[in-house]
């Protein structure tokens, strides 16, 4: 998602441990991209299994997943389902953008150019029917809940929160608030030092939480007014107003109080304006309670070892993460019955 609200948003570090107990909502199309886009090999490319098959996204819910697990995160996916037609433009520019990168991609392993070539190997990368039909397999076998949305998976994460069946939300994506999340966790899958593009620098990434009611204090906005500021910005949904970024979309709204008299002030125009604030405000959800199950731990290593050719004591060892930390909430569901 492209909008640009983090300027306007306030945040707060925070450690994983703050988490523990808690259950949150992770948008589940938005984490599997990024395990594919950083679990890489040297050169980009994608793990593959003996038979050439992608792993990366199973690596990335097994692995990084049992590290929240073991921290006491009680998690669950949130995929999306069919894209509203307004977000086909978008779609498409995407495609045209990963078909220019596969061809960068190409030239510069050709050239020897591996820091190059790493780089437009992410901007490549692509989340297929099957990838996402083995996640929910692997889900399935670990536990851990998962609901597909009708549409967009950020606002069935913002729904979960608004109904009290999570405590938190977690995407990169700001346009999670702009839905409705209240509590939204970046970075959570994150975490670590992350080399920096085309420099001999890392730097220390850490969980943060968008503070959505304070930001909307300090910014004297209501949620409304905020999705106001995206469509002039631009939305997955719009282009927007060439030369209005967060601070100018910030002061338009605060001088103009809606979309309709900023745009008449600066004389400007957004085709099927209502539509676009009503996809934010009123989008299609499932209702859906998810529910935490004990791993199998059998089968789970049958998946992923004998299909997939992954290491089992390694797989071994993440697991028994999750058994710990489920036998723990066991004993202590118990202990308190």
């Amino acid at each position: 998602m492209g909008i640009q609200l983090g300027p306007l948003l306030e945040t707060r570090k925070i450690k994983l441990e703050e988490l523990s107990g808690q259950s949150v909502a992770i948008d589940g199309y938005n984490v599997l991209y990024q395990f594919l886009t950083s679990i890489r090999q040297a050169d980009g490319t994608l793990l593959t299994d003996s038979k050439g098959r992608v792993t990366s996204h199973l690596s990335g819910i097994l692995f990084r997943f049992s590290n929240l697990v073991e921290n006491g995160l009680k998690i669950c996916l949130v995929f999306d389902g069919k894209p509203p037609a307004l977000k086909m433009d978008v779609l498409e520019v995407r495609r045209q953008r990963k078909l220019k990168a596969q061809v960068e991609w190409e030239a510069a392993i050709e050239a020897g150019d591996m820091e190059t070539a790493r780089t437009k190997a992410q901007q490549t990368t692509r989340l297929d029917a099957t990838m996402i039909q083995e996640s929910k397999e692997l889900l399935n076998l670990l536990g851990i809940p998962w609901v597909q949305a009708p549409s967009e998976g950020e606002a069935q994460v913002a729904h979960l929160l608004s109904t009290g069946k999570v405590d938190y939300g977690a995407s990169q994506d700001f346009d999670t608030v702009l839905f409705g999340a209240s509590k939204l966790v970046r970075n959570l899958t994150l975490s670590g030092r992350r080399k920096l593009p085309k420099q001999q620098k890392w730097v220390e990434v850490t969980p943060e939480i968008i503070e959505v009611a304070k930001s909307l204090e300090t910014l004297n906005l209501n949620r409304e007014q905020l999705v106001d500021v995206a469509i002039l910005m631009g939305t997955d949904f719009n282009q927007g107003i060439d030369g209005i970024g967060p601070k100018k979309g910030l002061k338009l709204l605060q001088e103009c109080g809606n979309a309709e008299k900023a745009l008449e002030k600066i004389g400007k125009r957004i085709e099927n304006l209502e539509e676009i604030r009503s996809l934010f405000l009123d989008h299609p959800v499932e209702d859906f309670t998810p529910e935490w199950e004990f791993p199998d731990v059998e089968s789970t290593i049958s998946f992923l070892c004998e299909n997939y050719s992954f290491n089992k004591p390694r797989v071994e060892k993440a697991l028994d993460k999750y058994v710990q930390e489920k036998s723990i909430a066991r004993q202590l569901t118990l202990g308190d019955f």
